[in-house]
């Protein structure tokens, strides 16, 4: 069988360790990488250097999408950069009809999901949104027991998801910081919350009404050591009063932090050009929130409660589900850099008359509680012929994902509900962000 060929949009960290490398190891047999597009070159020297099997793959800037397409004639384009980039190259994957594979968030605001869905209604090709939260044991557990009726019709659902002061400060450091690259974190990092919830229960985000803040980060953060702008924790004069920094930090730099969304922050001199993952997370560059509560309304009358803090001191979630015949309780604490034991993670079900049953999951191994090898093995091989339920995520709960997170960030600012739907025709409402936000939104 002819292995299908792969051209990469974004030769990022995460392209390295989520796509190539399993593409060129556990599925070689079904994969061929035959183009690599990125606008810094220094991205395909060190690609090629973690992978010497790559070596004399064509390379592109993302001017030359087109040609790329022309001349390495993919199956498939998997779309890995940074995140205002996704939408340009999804709706051109689509347009040449190929299959096509993105990070999440699909895209960063309503505009860019109407150009996909209208991109996807057109095309035979398909898109897959990389939601791997959605494969995590404990995650696909709770569909389940939705799926048998175990709690009847869902009503209302509370989440709460916390960032330690490790990940969390590190999109502060990062180029996630600007909204115009990420859509701010109610886009880049809630936009999988919300796709678990929309997943779990089956219906459709309508409106939100959030509030929003940054309270721990930017220039007016009470643990900032100096205001001043340009710092870069490698060279920073004032580090050794930064305690984000030194609560992290090894003199030896080899004790690394356990995560399964970073490698370490040290910048390689000569490795990217320009960029730096380092910034100071005191910078007045920053013009995103880091706390959200938000109240979300859904097409069958079930609501959401949500909240998300990127400064704790333990990062994991706490999660409830409530329907017409029961509820469902989980909590995850991750363990690899909490400061007390953590229990081994169970579902709790409490039928709404009668005693709670505690649900074990066989554990997983693999980043992201499991999901990422199972993912993988869905994208690379096909869907488990096993399972007797959707769980590959497309347009539609890319979409769906992002509308939630940019109305939530919307509303914070505006101070008013915000209609998913009015976001898919107005774009003009981006302007809101511009001019940064205040300590209190």
């Amino acid at each position: 069988m002819a292995r299908k060929r792969y051209v990469i949009c974004g030769v990022s960290t995460r392209a390295n360790g989520m796509f190539i490398r399993p593409m060129l190891d556990t599925f070689q047999q079904h994969c061929e990488i035959v183009g690599l597009l990125d606008p810094d070159p220094g991205r395909f020297a060190n690609c090629f250097k973690k992978f010497p099997a790559l070596t004399g793959t064509p390379v592109y800037a993302p001017d030359q999408f087109e040609r790329m397409i022309q001349e390495t004639k993919p199956d498939a384009v998997i779309v890995t950069g940074v995140d205002y980039t996704h939408a340009d190259y999804i709706v051109k994957g689509l347009e040449h009809h190929l299959d096509v594979i993105s990070e999440k968030p699909m895209v960063t605001n309503g505009a860019d999901c109407k150009r996909v869905l209208d991109a996807q209604n057109s095309s035979r090709g398909k898109l897959h949104v990389a939601f791997n939260y959605r494969y995590s044991p404990i995650h696909t557990r709770i569909k389940e027991l939705i799926l048998e009726g175990r709690i009847g019709r869902v009503t209302s659902v509370d989440l709460n998801w916390y960032l330690d002061t490790y990940h969390g400060a590190s999109y502060f450091k990062r180029w996630n910081r600007k909204r115009s690259n990420s859509g701010g974190l109610s886009v880049h990092k809630s936009t999988h919350h919300f796709d678990l919830i929309n997943w779990w229960i089956g219906q459709k985000p309508l409106e939100a009404f959030a509030y929003g803040a940054l309270h721990y980060f930017g220039p007016s953060g009470e643990l900032n050591p100096a205001k001043e702008d340009g710092r870069h924790c490698g060279t920073c004069r004032v580090k050794q009063n930064c305690t984000y920094f030194m609560r992290w930090s090894s003199r030896s730099k080899e004790i690394v932090p356990q995560d399964d969304h970073l490698t370490t922050m040290d910048v390689k001199p000569g490795s990217f050009t320009g960029y730096r993952p380092d910034g100071c997370i005191f910078d007045s560059e920053i013009d995103i929130e880091d706390t959200y509560a938000a109240v979300v309304k859904y097409d069958k009358g079930a609501m959401l409660s949500y909240s998300v803090n990127f400064s704790l001191p333990y990062e994991g979630y706490r999660l409830a589900i409530n329907g017409t015949k029961g509820r469902i309780e989980t909590k995850e604490v991750m363990s690899g850099r909490a400061t007390f034991h953590v229990p081994e993670q169970a579902i709790d079900y409490f039928p709404l008359f009668g005693a709670k049953e505690t649900i074990h999951v066989v554990p997983r191994s693999g980043g992201h509680g499991g999901g990422d090898p199972l993912i993988l093995e869905d994208l690379f091989l096909g869907p488990d012929p096993l399972r007797p339920y959707e769980i590959m995520a497309g347009a539609e709960a890319g979409a769906l994902a992002v509308l939630t997170g940019e109305a939530v960030w919307k509303s914070a600012h505006a101070n008013q509900p915000v209609r998913l739907a009015d976001l898919l025709v107005d774009s003009d409402l981006a302007e809101m962000s511009k001019g940064g936000i205040s300590n209190r939104v």
